[in-house]
């Protein structure tokens, strides 16, 4: 009698553990357990990342609520070895089995990835990897490589103007390669047939038009006078005259803090010195916008061969048929400079 009484206890012991471990074993894949009643949260997967720096960063971050079950489940899902780097955005109020499955799946979201105010190749390699999990140096080195360069129908010089200003989604996981692959797709598609039509009818192919207006942008930050200055410019290129561009002066010594251009400034030996050397700088002094390099393709048609800052400082030009005119222009400005005490 003893024997069934323990016999039925013994079950009745059993029956509940095991209910009470089918029913925790059930939960595991059935129950919020992932930024219970919080909000979504973006998290970073990078390279090398184990499994159990992964536990430690929900751990951190308070993701998980039970790290128990969650690491039960990933390693029945066989998670620990199969981790991808990436960008995840982890949904409120989600069960391990589903956040487990966006892991491994590699199921990233994308990032914003924005570049302007760019002046150099270092500068653009800073800031996309500012963004993205790509160190600068890799992404620089292949900026530097002429053969590199080449295959995208570029030189070293103005390969940078295949970046063009704007805002793209990519994955944070994207490779330099991969990105150069995306910039040009970009590219091609900038340069339709009626973009690519006028800047035939101009003389200048798509990487001098982005020259020169890299040069019209450093000049001016007016919409308004991009078609204007960029028909200055094309009027001197037509006429064999040096651009004389002071913001090519600037890149050529690369101190942007220079804001008056001296003499001085011009006697420096530099294909970028347009002071010096005829026609376009061998590639852009910065990303321009799409506003600056349409406003090449567009220029306006005019006489003007000159211009000069206003000497009120607003940023406004005034412009000059000749000489003459222009040099008026500019002792006007000098002597603002002078006054406001700006000499270099």
């Amino acid at each position: 009698m003893k024997n069934n009484k323990k016999l039925a206890l013994g079950l009745l012991i059993g029956t509940t553990l095991a209910t009470v471990f089918f029913f925790y074993f059930y939960q595991m894949f059935t129950v919020a357990n992932i930024l219970v009643n919080k909000e979504d949260q973006v998290i970073q997967i990078s390279d090398n990342t184990s499994f159990r720096d992964l536990q430690d960063m929900f751990y951190r971050k308070d993701i998980v609520q039970d790290m128990v079950s969650f690491s039960f489940v990933a390693k029945l899902m066989k998670y620990p070895e199969h981790i991808k780097p990436g960008r995840y955005l982890m949904k409120k109020n989600t069960t391990n089995r589903q956040a487990i499955q966006m892991l491994r799946a590699g199921d990233q979201i994308p990032v914003r990835l924005t570049f302007n105010n760019i002046r150099t190749k270092e500068d653009l390699a800073e800031r996309i990897s500012q963004s993205l999990q790509m160190e600068a140096e890799p992404l620089l080195r292949l900026l530097r490589n002429s053969e590199t360069a080449k295959k995208y129908g570029f030189n070293t010089d103005n390969f940078i103007a295949m970046f063009l200003p704007n805002t793209y989604q990519v994955y944070w996981t994207i490779s330099p390669e991969q990105l150069l692959e995306r910039m040009s797709k970009e590219y091609k598609r900038f340069w339709n047939k009626k973009r690519a039509a006028q800047a035939d009818s101009i003389g200048l192919s798509p990487a001098e038009v982005i020259t020169l207006a890299s040069i019209v942008e450093a000049e001016t930050n007016r919409f308004e006078e991009y078609k204007i200055i960029g028909g200055v410019y094309m009027n001197r290129i037509r006429k064999g005259y040096l651009l004389q561009a002071d913001p090519t002066v600037i890149f050529a010594h690369k101190d942007f803090s220079i804001k008056r251009v001296l003499n001085k400034h011009k006697e420096l030996d530099s294909p970028y010195n347009t002071y010096k050397y005829r026609g376009l700088p061998p590639g852009p002094i910065n990303l321009p916008s799409v506003h600056a390099i349409d406003g090449v393709l567009g220029h306006a048609s005019h006489s003007y061969l000159y211009f000069c800052a206003k000497e009120d400082f607003s940023g406004k030009h005034v412009f000059a048929k000749n000489l003459t005119a222009h040099k008026k222009n500019a002792r006007r400005y000098q002597q603002a400079l002078n006054r406001a005490k700006i000499f270099k």
